[in-house]
């Protein structure tokens, strides 16, 4: 089982920038993948970004060329930089663990789960 503790969110005017962290714990050594995952009011939640352990990186379109997905494998730790954020970037935040050898930003494919961490974006 993996623990995942995320921080980072708030407030921020549309262009501004904001970065996410994710500490994980617990059995970290089965995680293929790391991802991070976003949910607004109404609609499904989306994957973002994921990166698997050999730092390949995945993005959803929407987000490509502003949004950078990192880790520190030393800390276990996560991260999402976000720059040129728009409002309809405003959403929760999860950041989630797979075992699985693939890494895709499928949220079926991932097995431990984030408390959410909020990203508001005024125009």
């Amino acid at each position: 089982q993996v623990q995942l503790v995320e921080s980072g969110g708030g407030s921020v005017q549309a262009g501004g920038s904001l970065g996410l962290s994710c500490v994980a714990s617990g059995d970290t050594h089965s995680v293929r993948c790391l991802g991070w995952f976003r949910q607004s009011p109404g609609k499904e939640r989306e994957g973002v970004a994921s990166i698997d352990t050999d730092g390949w990186t995945t993005y959803t379109d929407s987000v490509k060329g502003r949004f950078t997905i990192s880790q520190d494998n030393a800390k276990n730790t996560l991260f999402l930089q976000m720059n040129s954020l728009k409002p309809e970037d405003t959403a929760n935040y999860y950041c989630a663990a797979s075992i699985n050898s693939w890494c895709t930003l499928a949220r079926g494919e991932y097995n431990s789960w984030g408390q959410g961490t909020l990203v508001t974006v005024s125009s």
